[in-house]
């Protein structure tokens, strides 16, 4: 994908990169993200990261503002019997970021990115109380869908 750059109001250029090399630094942004995302968040090792940034299932995605990561999100593409099928996963942008549009451009760089590898549609998950996240998604033009969502919690 490369890099893919706009200004945003009240912000510097953000630009939104895949990342492609893991290093403690990066460890620790994602680490730092996380810690605002999950209420039991945890810490990459380099190691770890790696792992994630090497997987052929999975991109990372990173949005930077005059040179500081301020967001990401994964994006989760497998293919299965009926076609490629795309997931976006763990959203987050920095506090002090919020609501300048960094995390419409992530996204919008993650639905490009599904396009790209063969994805026919894009799902996500939100809970009903994030309601700025859920205008974000309809905005970004996705569509709640009725379905029920199942899951086990393994030890």
């Amino acid at each position: 994908m490369g890099r893919d750059s706009h200004r945003l109001g009240g912000m510097g250029e953000v630009v939104i990169e895949v990342a492609e090399k893991a290093t403690e630094q990066l460890a620790e942004t994602v680490s730092a993200l996380n810690r605002q995302l999950s209420s039991k968040p945890r810490a990459l090792s380099v190691d770890e990261l790696a792992e994630l940034i090497e997987s052929q299932a999975t991109r990372l995605v990173i949005a930077y503002v005059d040179g500081a990561p301020v967001g990401m999100l994964t994006l989760v593409t497998f293919a299965i019997p009926t076609g490629v099928r795309a997931r976006i996963e763990d959203v987050v942008v920095d506090e002090a970021a919020r609501g300048r549009g960094v995390a419409f451009e992530l996204t919008e760089a993650a639905v490009e990115l599904a396009r790209r590898a063969g994805a026919r549609t894009v799902d996500l998950t939100s809970r009903p109380e994030r309601e700025a996240a859920n205008r974000l998604y309809r905005r970004a033009g996705f569509e709640v869908r009725e379905s029920v969502t199942y899951r086990r919690t393994l030890d």
